[in-house]
């Protein structure tokens, strides 16, 4: 697909990857509607982009305004090519997770993919059209996420999710790419530092220790190169294969390893410690 002269939706759009991707999708020359929790944010990157661009404030997770955003986009810009499933949460943490915090973290990191996905997808489909739809997971979905167990298993779960989409729909006129990063300098990222939840910094840091914190805007290059191609797994830090590959070789030896990673990095977190 040629990224240009589309109309896309970008979820989880008022901040970090998702206002960097929608700002590089309008740049190359498409039309996007910008979605949040936070409205007044997501109003924020529409009024910077210009006239290709509207805003939708709301919870993506929920079928009415999963169906609020199309109906915006296709009266503002037209048909709906680009369906980009971005909203992310870090709610809950360990085993003392309640009942709601996993019921969000599976909501919006998952369920809200699946939700969009049973709309636009049979609607690309009986339209006869090219439709892309792009799943923001995580590396922690390929590996795991230190510190959360409601991150790790959500993001799993997006990533097979994604990886079900393709091998239905990839023969069928429906691209589909799944983007796992590790560290990217936004919010959810950096919030983790400032956080009273247990383990939370050590979550963080998990992630920054592990490799390069990259921008928001380089990530989002690589997406749309990425999208050129219909690449399905979209690796900003190609490291990540290797450690994916490290992983499926010997289960074991990776996780001793992990083992090892985390306990340094809880040692490091006590109080007189070096961080």
């Amino acid at each position: 697909m040629r990224v240009t002269d589309k109309v896309a939706i970008v979820t989880g759009g008022g901040a970090g990857i998702g206002a960097a991707l929608a700002t590089a999708l309008v740049e190359a020359g498409n039309s996007v509607l910008v979605a949040d929790l936070d409205g007044a944010a997501a109003d924020a990157v529409a009024a910077r982009l210009g006239e290709r661009c509207i805003a939708v404030g709301g919870d993506v997770a929920d079928d009415a305004v999963i169906a609020l955003m199309i109906e915006r986009v296709e009266e503002a810009f037209g048909p709906l090519d680009i369906y980009i499933a971005n909203a992310g949460t870090t709610a809950g943490m360990g085993l003392d997770s309640t009942d709601a915090a996993w019921d969000t973290a599976l909501s919006v990191n998952v369920l809200a993919h699946v939700r969009a996905a049973r709309v636009v997808i049979p609607r690309w489909i009986e339209r006869g059209t090219h439709g892309y739809f792009l799943s923001t997971a995580s590396a922690a979905g390929l590996l795991t996420q230190i510190g959360s167990a409601t991150y790790s298993v959500s993001k799993h779960a997006a990533v097979g999710f994604a990886e079900w989409l393709s091998v239905t729909y990839g023969d069928k006129g429906i691209a589909v790419s799944c983007l796992c990063p590790m560290g990217v300098n936004t919010a959810l990222l950096n919030s983790g530092f400032d956080s009273d939840a247990e383990g939370a910094s050590v979550a963080a840091s998990a992630v920054t220790g592990a490799g390069t914190v990259l921008e928001p805007e380089d990530v989002a290059r690589i997406v749309l190169e990425a999208m050129e191609t219909e690449k399905f797994l979209v690796l900003p830090h190609p490291e990540v294969l290797t450690f994916y590959s490290h992983k499926s070789a010997d289960y074991d030896r990776w996780i001793a390893g992990m083992r090892r990673y985390r306990t340094s990095l809880e040692t490091a977190a006590r109080p007189g410690q070096d961080r």
